[in-house]
């Protein structure tokens, strides 16, 4: 098995469904890489091995990728992601990039306060 790649923490709200449900069920990506992703939900009938069907929404975009669970705990599951094509790499790689940028907006805010503030 390969290595996955390094996780970025975030908390984003997904839409979610196995392939052959109809249903979409939701829950919250909790980390992300390039090549998979950590879904705490709430569905009792996901397995090892199951193919989901995950709807992102970035900056005014909307795809959906393919995924399946490769783990289980009680929280929910890790997924790899399969990608079809370049813009499903891109849409996780914008959605990436948007974290860590917000992250570094908000750090460069706070330094200024604590600048200020000593």
């Amino acid at each position: 098995m390969e290595k996955p790649a390094p996780r970025l923490p975030l908390k984003l709200p997904i839409e979610f469904r196995k392939n052959y449900s109809r249903k979409s069920d939701y829950g919250d990506l909790q980390n992300i890489s390039l090549t998979g992703a950590f879904l705490v939900h709430d569905v009792n009938e996901i397995a090892i091995n199951d193919k989901i069907n995950i709807h992102f929404k970035v900056s005014g975009r909307e795809r959906t990728l393919q995924a399946s669970v490769v783990w289980l705990n009680s929280d929910g599951c890790g997924l790899q992601f399969h990608p079809d094509n370049n813009r499903d790499v891109q849409i996780v790689d914008d959605l990436m990039y948007f974290v860590k940028d917000r992250r570094t907006k908000n750090r460069t805010v706070l330094d200024s306060i604590f600048s200020r503030v000593s």
